[in-house]
């Protein structure tokens, strides 16, 4: 029997609320830190169920968590934009460090030196001086939240990715801006560098991964797209080739010329973090509390020639851009020398950092959080032994090799008989498609089976009991409807989102109030026989039929109106329906379009999104707080700069535009008002209001 190519290896329950954030260590593998709403940071080998340490102190729900390259420190970003970093062999905090206005994106630590670098929502990079606790420089030029961050392998360079669609390129020594990439038509998800040569890859949500050259700043080559955004990517330690993980999949990449040697389906969903360790490839996923952990055997991975189908047959290269000619790595700089890719160790050398003249020094405040706020809890004595405390210093030197995790066997699947597709099996001959039990006729629905008709299969020794042999008076639990509840309490409960089975819902409150009436009191009713419950199914069935029917003409009325290209008319029409499901819908279109959106939508649209913040459906409203982020993101600046200058002489552009931005304000002041007073919700729906609140702030 042969072994898999890639497992789960665990799922477990890493938090007691929401997890936001992992990463895997990148030396080992072996270990992961994770993050979540509950505001604590857990500790965790990988492959054991149990929480090695937890790290607690922060006061706001933990966004971003990041291992130092020796995996002997951990940072961790908060909410509220500050960050703890914690010594985990000592298991205890070492700084506290304050100063983003947003939520904190990305993490990272210089390679050999006492620097961490974090970019926020606020749009900012900071470094930090972990010995001195303070900012030693700021670095600003992104127009939206800073998702990655990392630095060079020689520590002279740091990279940036943001939801702006570009990657920059930051000199430290210089403290400014070295360049911008542009060639993504999306948010920028990742950046990693190349362990030695000078070569830096971006990874995007329009689906590719590109690859530059650092000497000439072009483009050395690009992926064609995959099925999903890559949300992560990893170079293998020898440079040869890349990983990259999106929704389910695992592809690995070369990129001169570009190519997709192999794709693995994982099922890991979205993938927060790879490494690689002892040939394999460890790819960690979280999903509400629980975290899982997936592996890739590298030994069975295609790392040499062009991607194969499961039949054998060879899949094209992606041709290399035709605008950039292909480079080969021998005439590349490597990181360590500055010079050619050669073999040389010689030892680098901490490069001087750019330090600006308003660099923070710690405050009372913060030196007192470290001391007392602030702990690690061991919970799992005899691991946190063996991964920070071994017994001797010199058996880190050589550093022992963790063995590889154990690939399960593949079940040998077993050999079935092709039947036609929903036939039935009979005693003398297969039955054509959708045939029927019965000899002589169809059986009605629910009907009950008869002791003497004819058995499906003709071996006399299974025997089926017959359903006529249970009581007809007995209730069946299926059909018993939950008691009403009241419209106070039906007010005051938020359904969540649950996109695999609808929770809590009234199909009632669809319907008009007539309708709604009849149906409490059918409800009411005890369902005695199989006929009335068959009658009140029907009943709910055909008056859920016509309001989808209703909904339906509406969503076409919109369509043909939008088709057209007059967006502003097809959401007036919209919005005079007042149907909030539709408005949802709109909302989600719009969302994702956001170049659609104008001034005058805004002036229509605000009040109506005031109206489903109040919603009792957790997906109304988290569509809701999304189109409220895009208006305040979009146009915040304008119309703050409209207000605070209002028109003067004769100017109609001007002063309709002023009107405008003045209803703006108005409504986004009503909906701030709204946020702020749900601000202490839990889980999600609370992570998104005070997210709002933030951005709240740009009005001021």
């Amino acid at each position: 029997m042969t072994t898999k190519k890639a497992w789960k290896l665990q799922e477990f329950v890493a938090h007691g609320a929401n997890v936001n954030c992992l990463a895997l260590g990148p030396k080992s593998g072996r270990v992961m830190v994770t993050g979540g709403e509950d505001k604590k940071v857990n500790m965790w080998a990988v492959g054991k169920p149990n929480c090695i340490m937890g790290l607690s102190g922060h006061t706001t729900p933990v966004e971003c968590v990041r291992f130092s390259s020796s995996e002997e420190l951990v940072v961790a970003g908060s909410q509220s934009g500050g960050l703890k970093i914690w010594d985990l062999e000592a298991a205890k905090i070492v700084r506290t460090l304050t100063g983003h206005k947003s939520n904190i994106k990305s993490l990272d630590f210089h390679p050999y030196g006492d620097f961490v670098a974090s970019g926020s929502m606020d749009t900012n990079l900071k470094l930090w001086d972990v010995r001195r606790k303070g900012c030693i420089f700021t670095y600003k030029g992104h127009s939206g939240s800073v998702n990655c961050i990392r630095f060079s392998p020689d520590g002279r360079w740091i990279a940036s990715a943001s939801e702006d669609g570009l990657a920059k390129l930051w000199d430290l020594t210089a403290g400014k801006l070295l360049h911008d990439f542009h060639s993504h038509s999306a948010a920028v998800n990742c950046v990693e560098f190349h362990p030695n040569e000078f070569l830096f890859s971006t990874a995007s949500n329009d689906r590719t991964v590109k690859f530059w050259d650092l000497e000439t700043f072009e483009l050395v080559s690009s992926s064609s797209g995959e099925s999903s955004g890559i949300r992560s990517i990893c170079f293998h330690p020898e440079g040869n080739h890349i990983f990259t993980g999106s929704q389910d999949m695992l592809r690995v990449y070369s990129w001169e010329p570009v190519q997709c040697y192999d794709s693995l389906y994982m099922g890991w969903g979205k993938v927060a973090d790879m490494a690689v360790s002892s040939q394999q490839i460890i790819g960690a996923s979280f999903n509400q509390t629980n975290v899982a952990v997936y592996v890739a055997d590298l030994s069975k991975i295609n790392t040499t020639q062009g991607m194969i189908q499961p039949g054998g047959v060879p899949i094209p290269d992606p041709q290399p851009n035709p605008c950039s000619p292909p480079l080969t790595s021998s005439n590349r700089k490597n990181f360590n020398t500055g010079r050619p890719h050669t073999s040389s160790t010689k030892p680098r050398q901490q490069p001087e950092m750019k330090r600006s003249e308003e660099e923070t020094s710690s405050s009372p405040e913060d030196q007192k959080e470290d001391d007392g706020s602030s702990t690690a809890d061991i919970q799992d004595q005899d691991n946190y032994e063996k991964i920070f405390k071994p017994n001797s210093t010199l058996s880190r030197s050589p550093t022992r090799k963790a063995e590889p995790f154990p690939a399960p066997l593949v079940e040998p699947s077993k050999p079935q008989s092709v039947q036609p597709p929903f036939s039935k099996r009979t005693s003398d001959a297969v039955q054509p498609p959708f045939s029927k039990r019965a000899p002589d006729a169809v059986q009605p629905p629910f009907a009950k089976r008869v002791p003497d008709a004819t058995p499906i299969s003709s071996k006399p020794s299974i025997k089926e009991t017959p359903t006529a042999k249970v009581a007809p008076t007995q209730p069946q639990p299926r059909y018993i409807e939950k008691p009403v509840m009241s419209e106070k309490k039906m007010k005051e409960t938020i359904i969540p989102a649950n996109r695999e089975k609808p929770v809590g819902l009234d199909v009632n409150e669809f319907l008009p109030v007539k309708l709604q009436s009849e149906n409490k009191m059918t409800s009411q009713v005890e369902a005695k026989s199989e006929s009335e419950v068959i009658e009140s199914l029907n009943k709910g069935h055909d008056s859920m039929c016509a309001v989808m029917t209703s909904r339906n003409k509406n969503l076409q009325v919109i369509k043909a109106i939008w088709s057209t290209g007059d967006t502003k008319t097809a959401v007036e029409s919209a919005v005079n329906m007042g149907d909030q499901a539709l408005l949802v819908d709109l909302l989600n279109v719009l969302c994702l379009k956001k170049s659609l959106w104008t001034l005058d939508l805004c002036v229509l649209l605000l009040p109506k999104i005031k109206d489903i913040l109040s919603s009792k459906y957790e997906n109304y409203v988290l569509t809701s707080c999304t189109a409220t982020k895009l208006i305040l993101k979009s146009f915040s600046s304008l119309i703050k700069t409209n207000i605070n200058l209002p028109p003067q002489g004769i100017d109609i552009m001007r002063e309709e535009r002023y009107n405008k931005c003045n209803q703006c304000y108005g409504y986004l002041i009503a909906v701030r008002q709204q946020v702020e007073t749900k601000q202490l919700t839990s889980g999600k729906l609370g992570s998104t209001y005070r997210e709002l609140k933030l951005l709240f702030g740009q009005l001021d």
